[in-house]
């Protein structure tokens, strides 16, 4: 195995981290990596904003589901998908006149521009995570960055065409970190298919989730669930945060499409 493959198959999510800060020349270096990301066309459809501020830090910590440890992360990044920059380059440069003298329609970024800039930026979040695991840093992405719109939008200071599609924070994991058993990935065969997408059969589900389901959780909240697929509904599909992040989403996409 070479290093990169090393590196690659022992990262794993960590949420709870050394009290040091990381140094000025390996945080350099992880934005280096960062920047060297695929990016379509070479357009850098992306954004990123470093949060230095520690009540910023305090307040994500609540707004992004209530996660404590976001406050404590010493470094702390939110990637933003990013066609802002391009509008106003545009506006800059007078492509909207030049349309004009063409006899042009000048097009506005709908869906596929901010789809193509989530994937820029997710893209370079993830370099930014394993350039990080090299120097033996943890990470860990946060979703729930595209909750609660109105509060993100005016805390962040953004646009019409940026959405704030992940944030990721980093630290030194703790000795119990390090040693924490890695979350199993399912079989290849389930992921993998030739040429075509293959829907699965439920004797396929059923081997897919057999190890989850001896782990189903038990309780009386969790009474009368029989299955893994039953409890993935109610624990993340059905839960507070999912419903908002629903609602959330939709107003941006509103506000980037209007």
């Amino acid at each position: 195995m070479n290093q990169v493959m090393d590196v690659l198959m022992k990262r794993r999510s960590v949420r709870a981290y050394e009290e040091r800060q990381i140094p000025e020349e390996v945080r350099a270096e992880i934005l280096k990596a960062t920047l060297r990301a695929p990016t379509a066309g070479n357009l850098m459809l992306y954004s990123i904003l470093e949060i230095t501020d520690q009540g910023m830090k305090d307040k994500l910590a609540i707004t992004c589901d209530k996660q404590p440890f976001i406050a404590r992360a010493p470094m702390v990044w939110i990637f933003l998908a990013d066609y802002q920059r391009w509008e106003d380059y545009f506006a800059a440069c007078g492509v909207e006149e030049l349309c004009t003298r063409k006899g042009m329609r000048m097009d506005r970024p709908l869906e596929g521009a901010l789809f193509l800039a989530c994937c820029d930026a997710l893209i370079a979040a993830q370099n930014a995570a394993i350039a990080a695991e090299s120097f033996g840093i943890g990470s860990c992405y946060i979703g729930d960055i595209m909750e609660q719109y109105e509060t993100h939008k005016e805390m962040l200071n953004l646009p019409q065409y940026v959405f704030p599609i992940c944030m990721l924070v980093f630290g030194y994991p703790t000795r119990q970190q390090m040693e924490r058993d890695y979350t199993p990935r399912f079989d290849e065969k389930f992921i993998l298919f030739e040429n075509q997408y293959r829907r699965l059969e439920k004797a396929e589900f059923d081997e897919m989730y057999a190890e989850r389901h001896g782990r189903l959780p038990t309780g009386k909240a969790w009474k009368g669930i029989t299955n893994v697929g039953q409890a993935t509904y109610l624990r993340k599909f059905s839960a507070d945060f999912s419903v908002e992040m629903r609602r959330s989403v939709h107003e941006y996409l509103k506000e980037w499409m209007k």
